[in-house]
């Protein structure tokens, strides 16, 4: 259905848990010599599905301890960061709930969130900007939004000119040098049918992996955009976690079982 993803990307996810033992692909029975690949290589037995080992909690459920952000618009409530607009309570510039735990570099992150209307994103090694208000930060943003145009592309809010960029939309894996200049390395998949990744309206999970100058974007377990960002004047190594609050109508945003793991 989709078209294969580069080896280094691949080897990022693993792949999907076998049934009736838990074997990988074409494993052999217990007791048999694995089956050597077309090239030569011996087919792994031991393909598991990813979990939450090494990862920790860094929202406790219950309290904003170690979050900063308009409190207007987010509260704690049921066990989720809700982050919410109303005709009453306008937002006139894109602002963020900002993680105060520190500064990220390689790392992972695993979210799930749910989106009712509008946009969202969910912003990493980011940088504040004072000068345009509290709150307010630029940088690189997994993006989703309720029409689900954009959700799955990895975007640079306030980034390189024109300002808001699209790094990686969604089915693609670039590369970024200086210019800068967007090259496209290799489709992850058809971006129309790559849409219907996400659950409009219900639960999803981001699963994000930055290491180096690679970003990887995976949505309920199919990687759905990729950069490998080498632009020697833009490109930011480490930076701010935040969760954004987006001009526009109306909407709610919610986020819950937020995991990190520094790599």
């Amino acid at each position: 259905m989709f078209l294969a993803v580069p080896v280094a990307v691949a080897l990022a996810q693993a792949p999907p848990p076998q049934q009736g033992g838990g074997r990988g692909p074409q494993g052999p029975p217990p007791g048999q010599v694995a089956p050597r690949g077309p090239l030569g290589g011996v087919y792994a037995d031991n393909y598991e599905p990813d979990d939450a080992t090494g990862f920790v909690p860094i929202f406790d459920g219950k309290t904003m301890t170690g979050w900063d952000g308009d409190p207007t618009f987010w509260r704690v409530e049921n066990g989720e960061i809700i982050g919410e607009t109303t005709p009453e309570k306008v937002v006139k510039v894109n602002n963020f709930l900002i993680w105060r735990g520190g500064k990220v570099k390689d790392f992972e992150l695993k979210i799930d969130f749910k989106l009712s209307g509008t946009n969202s994103g969910i912003q990493y090694r980011s940088v504040e900007m004072p000068e345009l208000g509290k709150w307010v930060l630029k940088g690189y943003q997994a993006d989703m939004d309720i029409s689900n145009g954009f959700t799955g592309n990895l975007h640079e809010e306030r980034g390189r000119k024109p300002g808001h960029v699209v790094l990686a939309r969604r089915g693609e894996m670039n590369r970024i040098t200086d210019g800068p200049k967007y090259k496209t390395l290799a489709t992850i998949g058809d971006p129309k049918l790559l849409r219907g990744v996400m659950n409009v309206q219900g639960w999803n999970t981001y699963h994000i992996i930055a290491r180096g100058p690679v970003m990887l974007q995976i949505l309920n377990g199919q990687l759905i955009s990729a950069a490998i960002d080498e632009d020697t004047k833009n490109a930011v190594a480490e930076g701010l976690l935040g969760f954004q609050m987006h001009v526009g109508p109306p909407f709610k945003i919610e986020y819950k079982n937020i995991l990190y793991r520094k790599l």
